[in-house]
């Protein structure tokens, strides 16, 4: 049974634009979040947002073209994605856990994960 599911990835030119969905039972109110991993590298942070309010965090190679956004009623994240680069091309994994940790960007402490959605911006 998988906890989490992404949709919206593709292919696009770079400048453009791209919006990534997640939904699924480990749909968590506290904390959902993005991650994303390039052939031949570590899994990096990306983004999360904290509920039950909307504070969000971002990884400095995004901030200011990427927004977090959820739906608690539909149980869905989406993570909004502008002027993307060839540099974010990667497969891109939500993920979720039940209480907010200070060291929010590392992989280890999500409890819940996604199967993951390409997102491809040629050179």
């Amino acid at each position: 049974q998988v906890d989490l599911v992404e949709s919206g990835g593709g292919l696009v030119a770079a400048g453009g634009s791209l919006r990534l969905s997640c939904t699924g039972r480990a749909f968590s109110v506290p904390v959902m979040g993005w991650f994303r991993q390039a052939p031949g590298k570590e899994r990096e942070f990306v983004a999360i947002i904290r509920g039950p309010g909307t504070q969000t965090y971002y990884a400095d190679s995004v901030k200011g073209r990427f927004t977090i956004s959820r739906d608690n009623a539909k149980k869905t994240v989406y993570l909004q994605m502008n002027n993307l680069k060839p540099e974010d091309t990667a497969v891109y994994y939500c993920a979720s856990r039940s209480i907010f940790n200070v060291q929010y960007w590392r992989r280890i402490h999500y409890t819940s994960w996604g199967q993951g959605t390409q997102v491809t911006v040629p050179s």
